[in-house]
């Protein structure tokens, strides 16, 4: 999965480093978003899409890899 964020509408509701702190952060200088892992492993799926669907604004985006054959 590769996860984007989108710091032009965060508004640092903190909802994505409580559910996921190993995939995102808060910066301290705003308190918008900081995304530490693009590219989490699979373990963090769950924790990521409940993420997404927790953020007030949708700043949180996935693409989930589909393998190629």
């Amino acid at each position: 999965m590769r996860v984007t964020v989108n710091r032009d509408l965060c508004v640092g509701s903190g909802n994505c480093v409580e559910t996921a702190p190993e995939v995102f952060d808060q910066d301290d200088q705003d308190g918008l978003v900081v995304l530490r892992i693009t590219e989490p492993p699979e373990d963090f799926r769950q924790s990521v899409d409940l993420t997404a669907q927790m953020c007030p604004v949708g700043a949180i985006e996935i693409q989930h890899h589909i393998p190629t054959q």
